[in-house]
């Protein structure tokens, strides 16, 4: 078992963690109510197994919260839902929300526990890669808007963070792909091995699942380096702002796509966009994009902007993007893989929005 704890809470990643659950959701988040917020897909596989494990506990009350997945269900109409359906429940503030699921439900739960009650405790048990190595950690929370992804929410660090690989054997081939967008990106803002250990990991589970041992010592190095950047800045005032590097441009291409582009996808052709933006600015080493381009392909994720995604709705749904500052958009970006460009200037380096266009229509 490896436990980090540089955030004041506990993330544990370990194969087959899910089975103690119970145990160290009550150690750590201990509650006279528990709500279990996860999906229908996720449902099916592993639902049984943690409300057993809570509810081993004597003297809990457990409610769970099924909802449909995919991005779709994230937002403000699904939060009221659920804090209503909590409330009709009569569940108080000594109430534990559990998020069961990958990063839609990770945020969304994270919301209303955020919200509820004006914050109750939550529990983050990632079952995608995307969400073990990104989205669980940190305490953002957010819900979509017809404006843009992640236009409403709060930061909200959860009480534990429980990450089960085991759990990636049910995961489809092109949502476990997805996932590795998020490792290539903290490979180029911190450790361009990264990169390489990446491929190798998604070369061995073709021939030996995602279990292997491997692809946990790729998830805790991963989560160790997020979790070393938002230690530094846990509510993005600074150095945190690197994380968001391929997310500007990525948020945009996955809102404008109708969310048919999974946030990995999106994030990826979003790295290779900001990637050029960077050496078109004179801020990236010559070779840096083409570089983070060809380590993406080899993950077999995506480089280009789908035909059917018009350029134009990208720089509309971007204007309401959250890194907005004086009428501008700033950008996390790399002065080469392994090390990100913006210290002087807060990490956020603010860039045009006709560069931005031209490199965005650049990619179809």
């Amino acid at each position: 078992m490896t436990e980090i704890d540089v955030l004041g809470y506990p993330i544990v990643v370990e194969t087959g963690v899910i089975e103690r659950a119970g145990a160290l959701v009550r150690r750590h988040a201990s509650a006279h109510s528990y709500a279990v917020v996860v999906d229908e897909s996720v449902a099916r596989h592993y639902l049984h197994r943690v409300y057993d494990a809570i509810a081993s506990g004597a003297g809990d009350r457990i409610h769970t919260v099924v909802i449909p997945p995919g991005e779709h269900h994230k937002t403000r109409e699904q939060w009221a839902a659920i804090t209503d359906t909590l409330l009709s429940a009569g569940f108080g503030r000594d109430t534990t929300i559990v998020a069961l699921g990958g990063g839609v439900i990770g945020d969304l739960a994270g919301f209303v526990a955020a919200t509820y009650m004006r914050g109750v405790r939550i529990v983050q048990i990632p079952t995608t890669l995307l969400a073990m190595v990104d989205a669980s950690v940190g305490g953002k929370t957010a819900v979509d808007t017809p404006a843009g992804k992640n236009t409403v929410g709060a930061f909200h660090p959860p009480s534990l963070v429980l990450i089960d690989p085991s759990t990636l054997t049910t995961l489809p081939a092109r949502e476990l792909r997805a996932g590795f967008a998020e490792v290539i990106k903290h490979g180029v803002i911190a450790d361009g091995k990264e990169i390489a250990a990446a491929a190798r990991v998604a070369t061995e589970l073709s021939e030996t699942g995602p279990a292997h041992r491997a692809l946990e010592c790729l998830i805790e190095r991963s989560v160790r380096i997020k979790a070393a950047v938002v230690a530094e800045d846990e509510r993005e005032l600074g150095r945190r702002k690197v994380l968001n590097f391929g997310h500007t441009i990525g948020h945009g291409v996955e809102a404008a796509s109708d969310y048919a582009l999974l946030h990995g996808e999106a994030v990826a052709i979003g790295m290779v966009a900001e990637a050029r933006v960077a050496e078109h600015a004179g801020i990236a080493e010559p070779g840096t994009a083409a570089e983070i381009e060809q380590a993406v392909h080899t993950l077999g994720l995506p480089t280009r902007i789908p035909s059917t995604i018009r350029s134009d709705r990208v720089l509309e749904l971007m204007a309401s993007d959250k890194k907005r500052r004086r009428g501008q958009l700033e950008y996390a970006l790399p002065k080469r893989v392994g090390e990100m460009a913006g210290r002087e200037t807060g990490w956020g380096i603010p860039i045009a929005d006709d560069i931005a266009l031209e490199i965005i229509r650049g990619l179809y």
